[in-house]
């Protein structure tokens, strides 16, 4: 059974996209890349000098992955795709993570702006994937506007927090042909595996892993995770019960014997 992630239309094997932010040190990038079996990385646009000979985080994604670039720190539309047709003009690439926040506090996604920038986006030919609140409407309006995917968040940026949108999530993978890609708020490997089994495309894994005592290892465990998920999610789990039901035949176990 061919089981791969087709997005913008490509295939893909892992359904673990991971982040490039704060790392201690940049150089355990590829460490984590290749431990995690990750094939999709996205970093943050503003984070790249392009101009930089040393010390660009660039130098440290393996050159076998496919580039997300994001548009954090965009806070309107605009400044959104000004930050993607500069990640194109760079040879970043068509994919293109929309990310677009004004509120500072929150760092919760304006969906308005984020469909707006997913419109003209879409129409020059990006493979557009928007960051956004797991809205049933926003999500139909991304959709509408050409998005790849939408990346509905778990919980607030860099919180670690789990699933705590699990049932708004639910309602999208229930109603949207598009991949649903859980961001953000994903701390533990058990929370990503949750999320897969619900059904969700993917996720997408960088506070977790980064800020974790040993990342390489969360890395491999994230992946694993994912795939365990995913596994469940294809097999179908067994149905629920109120009542205890035995798990072999209780008839006959004192019977005499003859």
């Amino acid at each position: 059974m061919d089981d791969r992630l087709e997005i913008g239309g490509v295939q893909l094997d892992s359904r673990l996209f991971i982040g490039t932010g704060k790392y201690g040190d940049d150089a355990l990038i590829p460490a984590v890349a290749e431990a995690s079996g990750a094939q999709v990385i996205t970093v943050a646009l503003r984070r790249v000098d392009l101009g930089a000979p040393t010390g660009n985080v660039m130098d440290h994604i393996p050159s076998g992955m496919r580039l997300l670039p994001n548009t954090s720190g965009a806070r309107t539309a605009e400044e959104a795709v000004r930050i993607a047709r500069l990640a194109r003009a760079a040879g970043c690439g068509d994919w293109i993570k929309i990310e677009v926040i004004s509120d500072s506090r929150h760092l919760l996604p304006d969906g308005y702006e984020t469909a707006r920038v997913t419109e003209i986006l879409a129409k020059e030919g990006f493979v557009v994937l928007p960051y956004m609140n797991p809205d049933l409407y926003v999500a139909r309006t991304l959709a509408d506007a050409g998005a790849a995917a939408v990346m509905p968040l778990g919980a607030p940026i860099g919180t670690n927090r789990g699933l705590r949108t699990k049932e708004m999530i639910a309602i999208l993978i229930d109603d949207q042909r598009l991949p649903v890609i859980v961001d953000a708020g994903l701390g533990r490997p058990s929370q990503a595996c949750e999320a897969m089994e619900m059904g969700a495309a993917a996720c997408l894994v960088n506070t977790g892993i980064a800020s974790s005592a040993d990342p390489v290892r969360m890395a491999r465990a994230f992946g694993d995770a994912v795939r365990a998920g995913r596994e469940a999610f294809l097999a179908g789990a067994g149905a629920t019960r109120t009542t205890a039901s035995a798990s072999s035949p209780l008839t006959g176990f004192l019977e005499a014997r003859p």
